[in-house]
């Protein structure tokens, strides 16, 4: 394609492409993010091009091959308009009927439908089914509808028509004013207000600034901006672009994570296009903005999310804080004014320039604007992304999107916010996903991922995981974080394993809150949440491993025993054939037996019995 060199030629461009597809009948959208690739949706893209071009359909049926749906659990999954026909677990072998009854017939393969665990009905559609329902989608429904990998995609469907506004005629003050007024805050963890961001960063000395979209997401089971990358790379890039002119930054870097080879290609990808089509570079659209972008690959290291952290990674030094005496909106990359937003912040831009601050603020509460994307992972039915409205309650993401517990167990908690977050019991679920209200729970929002847990969770045990995953991941710069998180894990695992006494409570709470109150940065200062928010809401827990010795949920190895009910055991085997350390045994159709000093309480009998007859103490 010609480089673009005017708005009209923008406008000409996106009509042409869409003039072109109209003869297009049917549009065949396949999930090609990580999730369903881990699941060969590769291959069954293959087979449905191929059973499109035997049959001769491939002039009039298109195929997409998209970012993430969300529905991760269920992939790989394809959604075909007209229709919005959902089908899961797909199969290479299902493209001939997927193309012989649904694209030529309009006929549904029922096989492929979703069944829904509650009522055992087959839903057709994909704004049927109760995960999606209750969704407010403003940003995860872009993804099932464009190619990451095609610019036109993009253009067909109104991208950088946003940019083409502000380039025409909007002063970077009124899009500063316009951010501001929308509420947006930063949805990578701490919910610092945008325009606020923007407008310093822009009244910043100096002619020469920089943009930078933070997209190493290092929170163990968070994929939010990974997917969002992934899927709708030039959504990303353009609002990265309105704001570089709204600040008047001349250069950009997209710092990803080395460990998401999709998402730095698709990055690649995208910003290669751009700048071929004149979106990047010298004068864009025939302006006087010029503004580029570079990918830079994360460090690998959980501290390097830290805004001084990652600067310091671009730059080519060691990933480590500093102290932020002036803000990095002053001196930021190399010591010149930087504005750093995450990706999912930087994608909620376009819209809010399209179509008003005041229909992004009809979404959500007071204090918290807008959408938030999700990652619900853990003991719950449907696992996937999520996209809610802000001041949604957490009960409804769990029990309404999320379908409750799985095999008939009860939830206990949530751990919002990735390991610097809180958990929340089950009573504390009609709190709003709201930044203030969790930050007074002792959460956060943080980046979004959210691990629910059910009655087999031991919670002191949790608080143990999370610390061990921030001692690991502490720069170790700052002496509060590298010796108070050291020193909290080891009185936490030191509770787990029986040697725990009623004083060091006191000495966890009063050194957690040392840690918060003194830790150079964000990792140090949020590293507590986990163990505070246990103890505030889990008490009785930790007391049980102090002062009976027991893990009341049976998950700490030194608290437990592992038994055979005699009631209930058939003698069938089952848990004698697969443990491994013979510690079971017995005869066929008798009462078995665990050897206590032969067993290293594996769960492997547990898992295997299905008689429910071992027994945890």
């Amino acid at each position: 394609m010609p480089r673009l060199n005017s708005y009209r030629e923008l406008e000409h461009l996106r009509g042409q492409l869409r003039d072109e597809r109209q003869g297009i009948t049917t549009t065949v959208m396949v999930c090609g993010g990580t999730g369903c690739r881990a699941s060969s949706s590769h291959a069954v893209i293959e087979a449905v091009k191929e059973e499109l071009c035997r049959q001769g359909l491939d002039g009039r049926v298109r195929l997409c091959v998209t970012g993430c749906h969300g529905f991760c659990e269920q992939g790989p999954v394809m959604v075909i308009e007209p229709g919005n026909v959902l089908y899961c677990h797909v199969s290479p072998e299902d493209a001939f009927e997927i193309v012989s009854q649904t694209v030529v017939k309009g006929e549904l393969v029922e096989h492929l439908l979703y069944v829904d665990p509650e009522s055992g009905e087959k839903i057709r559609t994909e704004a049927e089914i109760p995960f999606y329902r209750t969704q407010e989608r403003r940003i995860l429904s872009q993804n099932r509808m464009i190619d990451p990998c095609s610019i036109e995609d993009y253009v067909a469907a109104g991208g950088y028509s946003a940019l083409a506004k502000v380039l025409s005629g909007v002063a970077p003050e009124m899009v500063v004013r316009e951010i501001t007024s929308s509420g947006l805050r930063g949805r990578g963890g701490g919910g610092f207000p945008t325009g606020r961001k923007w407008s310093e960063c822009r009244e910043a000395p100096g002619d020469e600034k920089y943009a930078i979209c933070n997209a190493d997401e290092g929170d163990p089971g968070a994929y939010m901006d990974r997917c969002v990358l992934e899927g709708n790379p030039h959504l990303v890039l353009e609002g990265m672009m309105i704001g570089a002119y709204a600040v008047g930054a001349r250069n950009g870097y997209v710092y990803v994570r080395n460990e998401y080879p999709l998402a730095v290609r698709h990055t690649g990808v995208a910003i290669a296009q751009a700048r071929e089509l004149g979106l990047l570079g010298d004068n864009i659209l025939g302006s006087s903005f010029s503004f580029d972008v570079e990918t830079a690959r994360g460090a690998g290291a959980f501290v390097c999310g830290e805004s001084t952290a990652l600067m310091a990674s671009i730059e080519g030094h060691v990933g480590e804080p500093r102290a932020k005496d002036v803000h990095t909106v002053v001196d930021g990359l190399y010591h010149k004014p930087t504005v750093l937003n995450n990706v999912e912040t930087w994608a909620n831009v376009p819209s809010i320039i399209l179509n008003g601050s005041s229909w992004f603020a009809s979404k959500g509460t007071r204090g918290s604007k807008g959408t938030k994307i999700l990652a619900l992972t853990g003991r719950v039915k449907n696992t996937g992304l999520v996209e809610v409205a802000m001041g949604t309650p957490i009960r409804e993401v769990v029990f309404d999107i999320g379908g409750g517990a799985v095999n008939g167990s009860r939830i206990k908690a949530v751990q919002i916010g990735g390991p610097s977050g809180g958990c929340l019991p089950v009573d504390r679920f009609d709190f709003p996903i709201d930044f203030d209200v969790l930050a007074e729970a002792g959460s956060m929002v943080g980046s979004g991922g959210m691990v629910v847990m059910d009655e087999e969770t031991c919670m002191v045990d949790v608080a143990r995981y999370f610390l061990n995953f921030l001692q690991d991941e502490s720069c170790g710069k700052c002496l509060p974080c590298r010796v108070g998180v050291d020193r909290m894990l080891e009185i936490v695992t030191d509770i787990t394993e029986g040697r725990g006494r009623p004083e060091q409570l006191e000495l966890l709470e009063e050194l957690a809150d040392t840690v918060s109150q003194t830790s150079l940065c964000g990792l140090g200062k949020t590293a507590p949440n986990p163990v505070l928010t246990t103890l505030r809401y889990f008490r009785s827990e930790y007391e049980a491993h102090i002062e009976e010795k027991r893990c009341p949920s049976g998950v700490c190895k030194a608290l437990i025993t592992y038994s055979i009910d005699a009631d209930k055991c058939r003698g069938c085997g089952a848990c004698r054939r697969e443990c491994v350390y013979g510690a079971v045994s017995g005869q066929q159709k008798q009462v078995h037996h665990i050897d206590t000093q032969l067993c290293q309480k594996c769960g492997i009998c547990r898992s295997e019995c299905k008689f429910d007859a071992i027994q945890v103490g």
